[in-house]
C-alpha cells in the first residue's frame, strides 16, 4: 500500500487498519520491508493493522534518506498517525531498533510496546565500511553481509531449503538506492542517545539478540535490555546480526509473545 506522508509517496507492506493498537516494523541500514516478510505478513493475515515500510529513499518509497536516527523517529510518529493508529508496537531491526527506541523516548504516547532485534544502545560503524559506502563500492556490502550474519547463515544453513542468506543479503543491498547504504551507517554512528532513551521509555519491551551477533555484539543487547525497566531479554543461540532472515520463525515466536502481551 501507499500512504501519502508529507506529500511522499511511502511504500509500506502489511495490512491497513484504523484505530486500536497496529505492529510498525522498521527496517535497517541499507535495506527495505522484505526483511520482514514471514513477520508481517503472519500478523497481517491474522487481522492485525501492519505496516512494514520502506523508510524514505528506500525500496519504493520517495524521498531522501533523513540524516539522524531522531529524524526518522519523528518521521515514524507521524506515519503512525497518517496510518489512522491510535498507537503502535514498533519492531525494529538495527539501525530500526534504535529509530524504534528514540521513536518510544520521544513520542511514548503513539508507542504501545517495542521489539528491538539485533539492538545496542550504540551502534559505532568501522570508518572503512562508512568510507566503501560513501564511494559505492562492493566493500561495504561484504562487509554488512559477512559481520552481519551468523557463521551457520553465512555456509548455507537456510532455515527453509533453496534460500541462500549470503547471497540475498548481497542483492538487497546493492539494489538500495544510492547514498541510502552511507546515510544510514552515519546516522547510526552518529546516534548517541540510546541509554537516555531506554531510561526514557515506560512500554513493555522485548530485546532478540544472535548470540554470536558481531555487529551489535550481545554485550550490547544486554545492557540495554537492563537500561529499559522491565525489558525481557531472548538471546537466539548460535545466530548473528540478521536474525530475521537467521530465524524467521523463532524471532516471529518472541514477537507474537509481545503482541499478545
Amino acid at each position: 500500500m501507499i500512504i501519502d506522508l508529507k506529500g511522499a509517496d511511502i511504500f509500506c507492506a502489511g495490512g491497513k487498519g484504523e484505530g486500536g493498537v497496529g505492529i510498525v516494523f522498521l527496517h535497517g541500514a541499507g535495506m527495505d520491508h522484505s526483511v520482514y516478510a514471514l513477520q508481517s505478513r503472519w500478523f497481517a493475515a491474522r487481522g492485525r493493522a501492519t505496516l512494514a515500510p520502506d523508510f524514505p529513499g528506500h525500496g519504493r518509497s520517495e524521498g531522501a534518506p533523513l540524516p539522524a536516527i531522531r529524524d526518522m523517529a519523528d518521521w515514524v510518529a507521524a506515519l503512525i498517525e497518517a496510518a489512522g493508529l491510535d498507537r503502535a508496537i514498533l519492531v525494529g531491526h538495527s539501525m530500526g531498533a534504535l529509530v524504534a527506541l528514540e521513536t518510544a523516548a520521544r513520542h511514548g504516547d503513539l508507542v504501545a510496546g517495542l521489539g528491538l532485534l539485533g539492538a545496542a544502545a550504540a551502534m559505532p560503524v568501522h570508518p572503512d565500511m562508512i568510507a566503501s559506502a560513501r564511494a559505492g563500492t562492493f566493500d561495504a556490502v561484504a562487509m554488512v553481509s559477512l559481520w552481519g550474519l551468523g557463521p551457520r547463515a553465512v555456509m548455507g544453513g537456510a532455515a527453509h531449503p533453496g534460500q541462500w542468506m549470503l547471497g540475498a543479503c548481497q542483492r538487497l543491498l546493492e539494489g538500495a538506492p544510492a547514498g541510502a547504504l552511507a546515510a544510514d551507517l552515519v546516522a547510526c554512528n552518529d546516534y548517541k542517545g540510546g541509554l537516555e532513551a531506554a531510561q526514557r521509555v515506560s512500554c513493555p519491551t522485548l530485546v532478540v539478540a544472535g548470540e554470536r551477533d558481531m555487529m551489535a555484539p550481545l554485550k550490547g543487547a544486554r545492557a540495554l535490555a537492563e537500561a529499559v525497566a522491565g525489558a525481557r531479554l531472548v538471546v537466539l543461540k548460535g545466530a548473528g546480526h540478521m536474525i530475521t532472515m537467521e530465524r524467521p520463525d523463532d524471532t516471529l515466536d518472541a514477537l507474537r509473545a509481545l503482541a499478545a502481551g
